[in-house]
């Protein structure tokens, strides 16, 4: 009940017993006993009236407690939101598995590690990548690490869809859910195919073996133009791994905008998009290269096998890639186009 229900029926009391007074002091048949029965009830209303006080007092506390917490539960949110984009866009691949190995949560280098949108490997098995002659040793090896508290390292060939196999080194350490519960896995994910090809002198330790990656693309300037979040999320964590630095927008509107702020080396644009698609977009840049003097090699990216590669290039784009392509396929792509093969 808040404050204004309880000074309602307060004041409906009030009437009652007012009117109730009224009634007994006109009657002509009132009695002794009406009058002190009156007199008790009047002494009830000032109790009530007093409780009515305290309750108001205690409203009010309640209100100043519940503000209280409403900033704290805000300031949690937003604490949690900072932790969960440092775990999102972290440089090292991380996944969250129970002890089956299906994977809870990811980030977006794991995913672009496993070739995979992120959305589509949520509630998948990670086994689905581990190399077939080792699946009973993965899965022996999840269930027995649950157990461990420290974190252990463990070594599978991991299998991207549509890639090269790689050696891979986990760096496993139970933990909880993202609900809280027990039961879950926390996973590093890295690549050291490279260190394991070393002489052994020559190899670090695993666990401090850092992700390789190529340099030939460092510092490369790539505008992305996507509608779909994942797939922005996704080729961007690709990109970055190999020194690219990446804008990500989800219009053509957008990226016009972009455009008059600062000129990429590489653009590259689904083809479909709602409203304006990637045709218009090439058009309009290629309007904005005329007037300002440009050349930027543009690229069409398409999820639809059917997409007329053809088109593409007639409409003004240097390259055509489809989405299920590898990120070997799109990294050579873009070295390309912006010539440092």
């Amino acid at each position: 009940m808040n404050q204004e229900e309880l000074n309602y029926n307060f004041e409906k009391i009030r009437q009652h017993i007012e009117a109730l007074e009224k009634y007994i002091k006109e009657s002509p048949m009132h009695h002794p006993e009406w009058v002190a029965a009156l007199e008790v009830l009047t002494a009830s209303i000032k109790n009530l009236e007093f409780f009515k006080e305290e309750m108001q007092a205690d409203l009010q506390v309640f209100k100043v407690i519940e503000q209280e917490l409403l900033q704290q539960y805000e300031t949690i949110i937003a604490e949690r939101k900072v932790y969960h984009d440092l775990f999102k866009f972290a440089p090292n691949a991380y996944l969250v598995t129970n002890a089956e190995g299906i994977i809870l949560e990811l980030n977006y280098t794991a995913a672009a590690l496993l070739n995979v949108l992120p959305s589509l490997l949520i509630g998948k098995s990670l086994i689905n990548f581990v190399s077939q002659d080792e699946h009973s040793y993965f899965l022996a090896k999840l269930k027995e690490l649950l157990n461990v508290q420290s974190v252990q390292e463990l070594e599978v060939t991991i299998c991207p869809r549509g890639g090269q196999a790689f050696d891979a080194l986990l760096l496993v350490k139970p933990g909880r859910e993202t609900s809280g519960t027990l039961g879950a896995l926390h996973i590093s994910l890295h690549d050291i195919t490279k260190y394991k090809r070393l002489p052994v002198s020559q190899q670090m330790p695993s666990s401090i073996a850092p992700v390789a990656r190529p340099n030939g693309l460092d510092g490369l300037q790539v505008l992305f133009v996507d509608d779909e979040a994942d797939t922005r999320e996704l080729i961007a964590a690709v990109l970055m791994q190999h020194g690219v630095e990446v804008t990500t927008v989800a219009t053509v509107a957008e990226a016009l905008q972009e455009l008059e702020r600062s000129r990429p080396d590489v653009i590259i644009s689904d083809i479909r998009m709602p409203d304006e698609d990637g045709y218009d977009l090439i058009r309009k840049i290629k309007a904005l290269e005329a007037e300002k003097g440009w050349q930027i090699p543009a690229a069409a990216l398409t999820a639809y096998l059917a997409e007329d590669r053809a088109k593409a290039i007639n409409a003004g784009f240097q390259s055509h890639l489809h989405k299920l392509a590898a990120p070997t396929e799109l990294i050579a792509m873009i070295a390309q186009l912006a010539g440092r093969e």
